[in-house]
């Protein structure tokens, strides 16, 4: 690594908009965050699941048809 181009790695104060500060270390001194572990959705256990079946629903609705029309499109084409 060559000397003086990278940039200092220190001891960080982070600070969320919820009120949680912790340390760590980063090339910055100071963070302000808006989420953190302590309010986030996901590890809170407040974070709604999204249905797959209404996932594959909505594909089969977009690109189902289409390789279905085209499946019929090709055999009236064949059949002639």
């Amino acid at each position: 690594m060559k000397a003086g181009i990278h940039p200092d790695y220190v001891v960080s104060h982070v600070k969320c908009s919820c009120g949680n500060q912790f340390t760590t270390r980063s090339t910055v001194a100071e963070l302000n965050v808006e989420l953190c572990s302590e309010c986030h959705p996901f590890y809170t256990g407040k974070q709604k699941l999204v249905d797959s079946g209404g996932r594959i629903e909505k594909f089969e609705r977009r690109y189902g048809k289409r390789s279905r029309a085209k499946a019929a499109a090709s055999e009236t084409t064949s059949s002639e």
